[in-house]
């Protein structure tokens, strides 16, 4: 029988205010939704115990706060990440357009030895507001840019319905995986 390993795996959410990345992750850990919004001040985790093929881990999920204030605690969060998730609003074009801004952002700040094949994922949130009818940013150009940017996996998900959030986790957790140098705890 394969010895179980149980490995820490950290994974930092960046995005703008009010993208739903708080409401990503506390759907994903604790299966809730709340309708009050809390601004993140500086930086929030949760942690949920994940086992895979026959490892179990420990998924440290950074929420950020999407601030530009709180810019400057980014060395100190992103550093040891073994992936990143650009959250933006399906809704709100300007979200869209500042990931590559997040994700320059990240890349600076966290400096992964190799950079150019550190592991993303996009999520386009709130796909559930107003029965779709109020999307701005169409899954071709959101395809069309993750694709420019060496094939990041893309999820469109909803925090408050539930919709496709653990899909979009467990490839998370793959990614974040493959990154994580082997070693006992």
């Amino acid at each position: 029988m394969a010895s179980r390993r149980r490995v820490l795996l950290k994974v930092i959410i960046l995005g703008d205010s009010g993208v739903g990345k708080t409401s990503l992750m506390n759907q994903y850990v604790n299966r809730k939704f709340s309708t009050q919004y809390k601004a993140t001040i500086g930086a929030d985790f949760l942690t949920k115990e994940v086992q895979f093929e026959d490892r179990l881990f420990t998924l440290q999920i950074w929420d950020t706060a999407g601030q530009e204030r709180f810019q400057s605690l980014g060395v100190a969060f992103y550093r040891g990440a073994d992936c990143c998730v650009l959250v933006y609003d399906v809704n709100v074009m300007k979200s869209f357009d500042n990931l590559n801004h997040w994700r320059e952002e990240f890349l600076i700040q966290a400096s992964p030895s190799d950079p150019e094949n550190f592991p993303f994922v996009v999520l386009g949130n709130k796909i559930d507001v107003d029965g779709g009818n109020s999307r701005v940013v169409s899954e071709k150009k959101v395809k069309a840019w993750c694709a420019s940017k060496g094939n990041i996996p893309y999820f469109e998900t909803s925090a408050k319905e539930g919709f496709n959030v653990d899909s979009a986790f467990q490839c998370i957790a793959k990614i974040a995986l493959k990154n994580e140098p082997e070693e006992e705890m």
